[in-house]
């Protein structure tokens, strides 16, 4: 396919949840990967790796596990829905309708990147601040947000997924991954069954940025 630019893959990287199983070439997975190595880390660390998933029982393995959290979590999904109307009620349902088919057919998707991070390797700068620590994810999650823009550039569908974070144990277990490695980032790859990317609804950078202190307009 054609080269498209960086902002116009960065304004249409859709979440897609619905795959063909059309084979994803070795080349285009090691592309992928190879984007994801390019991105910061602290110290220039690399405290991450990724497993590409691509045996079937493996794979029907992770989809299974993603079952138990995601009937939790749609259940509290459609209780918000039920007070929605007009369009945003049908926005919201079919999001819930493509993250719901995706539940089912993870195993579908050709490959499934499983994104895992070493925490004694990682400089986790605000591990004392009286709040849930992020700063150790700023060391992988930009490398999953390559991965997905290179994914874009490539045609093919991607989301990123953390729901299977819950069953880190059994996630070990069937990958065989060892301690202290932990997982934090789910990516199932392939080619998009339906409308795939488009135009991305989001807030505009007024009312996302402030100019010098919290609340100032920023133009």
């Amino acid at each position: 396919m054609g080269e498209i630019g960086l902002y116009e893959a960065m304004s249409s990287c859709r979440a897609v949840r619905r795959h063909r199983s059309d084979e994803i070439p070795d080349e285009v997975v090691r592309r992928l990967v190879e984007a994801a190595t390019w991105a910061p880390t602290g110290a220039n660390n690399q405290p991450w790796r990724v497993i590409a998933v691509r045996d079937a029982e493996l794979k029907q393995g992770l989809q299974e596990l993603y079952l138990g959290p995601w009937n939790a979590y749609e259940q509290s999904a459609r209780r918000a829905i039920d007070g929605l109307e007009g369009e945003s009620r049908a926005s919201q349902e079919r999001g819930l309708a493509a993250a719901t088919h995706l539940a089912h057919h993870m195993h579908r998707s050709p490959v499934i990147f499983v994104f895992c991070f070493n925490p004694e390797r990682m400089a986790i700068t605000d591990a004392e601040q009286p709040r849930p620590s992020v700063v150790g994810g700023g060391s992988v999650y930009p490398a999953v947000q390559n991965l997905l823009l290179a994914a874009r550039g490539e045609g093919l569908g991607c989301v990123l997924t953390t729901l299977l974070c819950m069953k880190e144990p059994e996630v070990r277990a069937l990958l065989e991954i060892p301690e202290p490695w932990a997982t934090c980032a789910f990516v199932p790859v392939g080619v998009p069954a339906s409308r795939g990317h488009g135009p991305l609804s989001r807030r505009p950078p007024e009312k996302m940025a402030f100019l010098d202190r919290w609340g100032a307009p920023l133009f």
